[in-house]
């Protein structure tokens, strides 16, 4: 088609086709009806759909994309138990510090104090901050930009999708079709994004596109980083949002520097002055997803292939990150289909093939040092904190106990309900 197209730019004479394809149109729900959606019950809902989590204070909350949030009270981890659901529409990251917490809603910021963590209240929303987040698209066809992104449109919020077939005759060329078509057939992906965990601060898993630094919550969305500042309760937007490129996927603060995971690499940038940060350096991989943890200066990336991730590799990569302004790359695994990982205490846990658990060792000599190996499981993301591992997984939540290096063992699981059941 591309081809096509520039064949008519070069051509002086009219041309007339006709054109028949496929595309995915804007869903709009009314403001109004979008921002007061929001419920919190203690009903247990059964939850449906993988997505990212946070670990706070004995609470696991877990995002169901697009949906909301569940609050798991994981303080007997053999025996985690639903206690409730924040309906949240949109809802994709979140983060949680002294007791309130961060999440996004579409194109809005929420937040919600969560002293009584089972009874989450909602306590304010800052409107209009995450402009160009759109539901996640389940097919192989773009999305129409101008419907969604068009200044005179007062359709609402983007809420889902219709697939639908065009025919369009082109005339003339005079680049207007050509600039819509290269928008519409751009596929908006929805990749699915830690720090150390104290005791006001919650801990994410790798797949995050939230973090938090000096008081401030980082977000990452498309090719840009937004600042947040939580010194009040009333959080606002600290800075312009800062161009980062290569569509940051994930985001991982390590002493006062952001460690970001594109499709094609791995993009640092210092965080020294918070509100201001510098690009430091970037290392590039083969194409695919790959979220990034740091710990003692070095830096391990899983790269993932298929579906929207690109080419047919998979790697754990560790990278020195001493100076952060020349990464160095130390070695490199193949892997079968590496998503999410973590580390804790010399452990680190990989979502591949399964769950792989090794001590870590010199990188080097990572692979001769496997502790365990799960199977049988398509892990998504872990969070590992205090000899437990949770993990998120396409068919549920499972938690590991590891105090025992020589008997890492199931504590327990809670099965999720696909939606085709």
């Amino acid at each position: 088609m591309f081809l096509f197209v520039v064949g008519l730019t070069s051509c002086d004479d009219s041309v007339s086709e006709t054109v028949t394809y496929k595309i995915n149109e804007p869903v709009f729900m009314s403001n109004e009806t979008f921002r007061s959606s929001v419920k919190v019950t203690t009903t247990a809902h059964a939850i449906t759909n993988y997505g990212k989590m946070c670990y706070y204070e004995g609470y696991l909350y877990i995002s169901e994309s697009g949906k909301g949030i569940h609050i798991i009270d994981d303080r007997n981890p053999a025996q985690p138990q639903i206690v409730g659901f924040i309906e949240l529409l949109g809802n994709a990251d979140l983060s949680i510090r002294n007791n309130l917490l961060y999440a996004d809603s579409y194109i809005d910021l929420v937040w919600f104090d969560i002293t009584n963590p089972a009874t989450p209240e909602l306590k304010g929303r800052l409107e209009n901050v995450f402009p160009t987040a759109l539901p996640a698209i389940d097919n192989e066809y773009g999305f129409d930009y101008a419907q969604c992104y068009s200044d005179s449109t007062d359709g609402g919020v983007v809420v889902g999708w219709e697939l639908v077939e065009k025919t369009e005759n082109i005339d003339e060329y005079t680049g207007g079709w050509y600039w819509g078509w290269g928008w519409r057939g751009e596929l908006m992906y929805d990749t699915a994004t830690g720090l150390n965990g104290g005791s006001t601060t919650g801990i994410n898993g790798s797949m995050s596109r939230f973090t938090l630094y000096d008081n401030k919550l980082y977000a990452v969305l498309n090719d840009y980083m937004t600042i947040f500042d939580l010194t009040t309760e009333q959080p606002t937007k600290a800075a312009d949002n800062i161009y980062i490129g290569w569509n940051v996927e994930t985001i991982f603060s390590y002493k006062d520097n952001m460690f970001m995971g594109t499709p094609t690499g791995m993009v640092i940038y210092s965080v020294k002055d918070p509100l201001q940060p510098v690009y430091k350096s970037r290392m590039t991989h083969a194409f695919g997803c790959d979220p990034v943890v740091v710990d003692n200066d070095l830096a391990y990336i899983t790269v993932h292939s298929g579906n929207a991730c690109g080419q047919n590799v998979n790697q754990l990569i560790i990278v020195d990150v001493k100076d952060v302004e020349k990464p160095t790359e130390l070695a490199t695994y193949a892997m079968t289909g590496p998503k999410g990982l973590g580390i804790n205490d010399g452990k680190l846990f990989i979502c591949d093939d399964g769950l792989k658990i090794y001590k870590i060792t010199t990188p080097e000599t990572l692979m001769a040092n496997k502790l365990a190996h799960f199977t049988g499981l398509e892990g998504f993301d872990v969070i590992p904190f205090n000899s437990v591992l949770m993990m998120i997984a396409e068919d549920g939540l499972y938690q590991y106990d590891y105090s025992d290096l020589s008997n890492i063992h199931l504590l327990s699981k809670i099965p999720f309900t696909p939606t085709n059941l």
